[in-house]
């Protein structure tokens, strides 16, 4: 079963949220200013599809940016907080705990597809229940389904636990234009550069150099969603030109930035 609340409730409703038992799937909206929740868990999965505004999400172990047609899938019981840039539209599934096990077992970004946005949006027509017809409950299948599909997209930065490593990941997600070669950041953080290469590579399942191109790329979508200009942005990253920042997101995201502003309905 399934529960979609036609009104728009804070994005995390303690009670939905914690309720291990009653319908299978419940589905709330949400229209809310720019806000930062602390760090928090809940019983239920949470799966936080952004209609606009861009979401970053931070857990103990990564950081996640979800923009617009995407949508977070956040496990049972896994602490996280979110702050909201800017104005933000978004709507939130909670999923019980024994239903969750065909979804990803770690925090993950997703594509929005058209199914999943439809039967979302079928089910924002329904007023509050707690039991539902069967094509009712059918789309609630449906929105599962679609959730376990959903391919990643490359938006989960994820953060190395040990000690050193952690701290020189620190240091370049909140300054990504920091220079410093890896030679150099191992000698900042007092550790062999092959075993930064190793254990970086082990602790991330990234390479150091597509670890920092990621934190790049999601600050990037921090400040275009802030409405900083797109030269503006490569600059601030330390790209060498536009061109290079430009073939990167493309890469990426599939759109250039200024396509990807655009869509946002944003001049670039």
């Amino acid at each position: 079963m399934c529960r979609m609340h036609a009104s728009s409730p804070p994005l995390l409703e303690p009670g939905s949220a914690d309720a291990t038992t009653g319908p299978l799937v419940i589905v709330s909206l949400c229209a809310a200013a720019a806000r930062a929740t602390p760090m928090h868990r809940h019983a239920r999965g949470q799966a936080i599809g952004a209609v606009s505004g861009l979401l970053a999400i931070a857990t103990h172990g990564e950081r996640l940016i979800v923009p617009p047609g995407h949508v977070l899938w956040m496990p049972p019981g896994h602490p996280h907080g979110l702050n909201a840039h800017g104005p933000a539209s978004t709507w939130n599934a909670y999923v019980a705990p024994h239903a969750c096990t065909a979804l990803p077992p770690l925090p993950q970004v997703m594509a929005v597809s058209g199914l999943l946005r439809e039967a979302v949006a079928r089910a924002a027509g329904w007023s509050a229940q707690s039991t539902l017809v069967e094509a009712q409950a059918r789309v609630c299948a449906v929105i599962l389904d679609e959730l376990a599909a959903a391919p990643a997209q490359q938006l989960v930065l994820p953060m190395p636990r040990e000690r050193r490593l952690r701290a020189i990941a620190l240091a370049l997600a909140g300054q990504p234009a920091d220079p410093r070669t890896l030679t150099e950041w191992a000698a900042w953080a007092g550790i062999a550069p092959r075993t930064l290469t190793r254990r970086y590579a082990a602790e991330t399942g990234l390479a150091f150099s597509a670890w920092r191109q990621r934190a790049r790329l999601l600050r990037a979508l921090e400040l275009l969603a802030a409405g900083h200009a797109v030269t503006t942005v490569a600059l601030e990253l330390g790209y060498d030109s536009l061109s290079a920042f430009i073939a990167m997101f493309r890469r990426v995201m599939g759109v250039s930035p200024g396509g990807y502003v655009a869509s946002q309905g944003r001049m670039p």
